[in-house]
């Protein structure tokens, strides 16, 4: 994405907002050097960039702040004062898309190996009776397509977790179960999509170690139908691996919040302890026939 922002023949503008606590963090914000506009909203940070990638044919310039927003982040004014934007904004910085692009007009960007060329988003021209107008060059918006959207939403943390979570119990279930059906299909398709979300956040392999173990040890506790030892390891590995799973970047907070942390821990333990057991005792127990009516005959 970088290369292809670096090398775009049109000109790329990069804004971070809409709300003050929006927040551009890790190797996307390397986009702001190599857009040809940049911009924020007043209260926003970016920064924890890590190790500059390389290109070909150019550089990603963080300007005179690309040191700090490798292990830190800055605010507006900060990113402003170290030329890290490339956008004369004022103090409130760009508060609106709307603003994004009417900040656009009149700056002067290299594109397509071209430099100078002045960006224009209101375009003064002649109409027929040699008057002087204005036009207004149309801008288009738009947004994900259906598949990419729903990738995006998957790559949250709750839902990823969630997911990960739900096609693990699913998958648990089918398989105390006689024949594959629906529940296998569903939690092989959530579990895929949790390890995609997974894939795209910064998890510790050790908590998604600790959620499959906790798994592992529901199961042995399903097969016997009665929650015993491994009913309470479970629970403290699934605990201990959600508390944990996300990996916070320094001066940030990514952690699953109270809710829904309480949320699906109390519906996996309703699961395991009262649900599954049951349903195994029912599916494999031993039918008795009564004997009272044999009294009696010969």
């Amino acid at each position: 994405l970088l290369q292809k922002v670096a090398d775009a023949k049109i000109a790329i503008g990069v804004w971070v907002g809409p709300s003050r606590s929006a927040r551009a963090y890790g190797t996307p914000a390397q986009l702001f050097g190599v857009a040809d506009v940049t911009a924020m909203v007043a209260g926003s940070r970016i920064g924890h960039t890590g190790e500059l990638l390389g290109l070909e044919g150019t550089t990603v310039d963080l300007g005179d702040g690309a040191d700090l927003l490798r292990n830190g982040s800055m605010s507006f004014s900060e990113a402003r004062a170290l030329n890290v934007l490339r956008l004369d904004t004022p103090d409130e910085g760009v508060p609106t898309v709307k603003s994004m692009v009417l900040a656009m007009d009149g700056a002067v960007v290299e594109v397509g190996g071209v430099e100078g060329v002045v960006l224009d988003t209101v375009t003064t021209q002649l109409n027929d009776e040699g008057v002087t107008e204005n036009v207004a060059t149309l801008v288009r918006f738009s947004g994900l397509g259906l598949i990419e959207e729903m990738f995006h939403t998957v790559a949250s943390p709750p839902i990823a977790y969630l997911f990960f979570v739900i096609g693990c119990c699913l998958l648990i279930f089918e398989f105390f179960t006689a024949g594959v059906g629906v529940a296998g299909f569903v939690g092989a398709v959530l579990t895929i999509f949790g390890c995609y979300g997974f894939a795209a956040l910064p998890v510790r392999p050790g908590a998604v170690a600790l959620l499959v173990l906790a798994m592992l040890a529901f199961a042995i506790d399903v097969q016997v139908g009665i929650p015993r030892l491994w009913t309470g390891v479970g629970t403290t590995l699934f605990v201990l691996g959600s508390w944990f799973l996300y990996e916070p970047l320094p001066g940030t907070d990514l952690r699953l919040g109270l809710f829904t942390l309480f949320l699906v821990i109390s519906g996996v333990l309703l699961t395991f302890v009262v649900g599954m057991p049951s349903m195994v005792r029912t599916r494999f127990a031993t039918p008795t026939i009564g004997r009272e009516w044999m009294i009696g005959s010969a």
